[in-house]
């Protein structure tokens, strides 16, 4: 072969490498582009900031992005386009169970102070709808005549949404799950929960926690995002994109209940803490004042079921937390 045909093949060589690194990069930067968009897509927006709460009830102020904020969001764009697809779920928090004696005599102490907290701030519902010696006479009488319960419910947060979001605040501080139990494989087979929640027009998504019990009762579901937000009955749209869409029993109408509290798309990376508050006893049939649920957390079609129970007049219960990351 000629040196004119060895620096013909050379350039053609060269040419092409040129422009299959050229090729190779529009694709990452395509990419790199539709990560970023779906991530400014679904981040809190500052006009929507005011209308959500942090779990103590403090509105979430507006921010601004710094330089080194975007060149860290950049980075972790261009690591996760070369990563899994999915976040990893790391381990979900430890339960009281597994404390050893010096811990469990610790959480227990903690444990009194939260439902000291919740009778101290006259939290406890007894008589919201119908008539009765309780904390709730402190709401005029006058007030709930000809009102739906649902009104009721509204009236009530009225008077005590700032001592139920300090409690809140309270429970967020706890590491340890209150003991729920991880459900056995037969237990599973024949539990109805997703059937419950498409019965009340629920969603599913990336990322999903929902709650059942067979009672009457109402308990609520509460969740604290890693943004700061809490998603309860009365917050239940977050600005990180979350949405309570069931919430059942504010009148005793179901003994086959279910709360769903979901992120359809983009659920946020961090901690994530779910607490159920056993908000109201309906004395109706077999109702009684200990209620026995199940949590089923779903993330990216991986499924966690759990068992648990919480009596009336407990404090809000820390069950569980886990936190997605790459």
């Amino acid at each position: 072969m000629t040196t004119a045909w060895i620096l013909l093949v050379l350039f053609i060589v060269t040419i092409g490498g040129v422009l299959f690194l050229r090729i190779r990069s529009g694709i990452l930067e395509r990419k790199l582009l539709e990560v970023a968009a779906r991530r400014e897509k679904h981040a809190p927006k500052a006009a929507e900031v005011p209308t959500h709460y942090t779990s103590a009830g403090s509105k979430i102020q507006e921010y601004k992005i710094t330089q080194q904020e975007t060149l860290a969001e950049h980075n972790r764009s261009v690591s996760s386009v070369e990563s899994e697809e999915s976040p990893i779920l790391e381990s979900p928090s430890r339960q009281v169970d597994e404390l050893s004696t010096k811990e469990r005599e610790s959480y227990d102490a903690r444990d009194q102070a939260r439902d000291e907290n919740i009778i101290a701030l006259r939290l406890l519902v007894d008589d919201l709808f119908e008539p009765s010696k309780g904390v709730s006479d402190e709401i005029p009488t006058d007030s709930k005549q000809d009102q739906s319960p649902i009104e009721l419910r509204n009236t009530w947060i009225q008077h005590y949404e700032e001592p139920l979001n300090e409690h809140a605040a309270f429970i967020e501080r706890e590491e340890i799950g209150s003991g729920i139990r991880i459900m056995e494989a037969t237990e599973i087979e024949n539990d109805d929960i997703q059937d419950r929640i498409e019965r009340e027009g629920g969603k599913t998504g990336e990322v999903q926690i929902s709650l059942a019990w067979d009672d009457f009762n109402d308990l609520d579901l509460h969740l604290f995002c890693p943004s700061g937000e809490r998603i309860y009955f009365n917050n239940k749209k977050s600005a990180c994109g979350g949405e309570l869409d069931v919430d059942m029993n504010v009148r005793p109408t179901s003994e086959n209940a279910v709360e769903n509290i979901v992120w359809p798309e983009s659920a946020p990376l961090g901690q994530y803490k779910v607490g159920v508050h056993f908000y109201k006893h309906h004395s109706r049939d077999d109702t009684t004042t200990v209620c026995k649920f199940r949590a089923r957390i779903t993330t990216y079609g991986k499924v966690r079921d759990y068992s648990g129970s919480i009596t009336h007049g407990q404090a809000m219960q820390m069950v569980t937390s886990f936190t997605l990351n790459r």
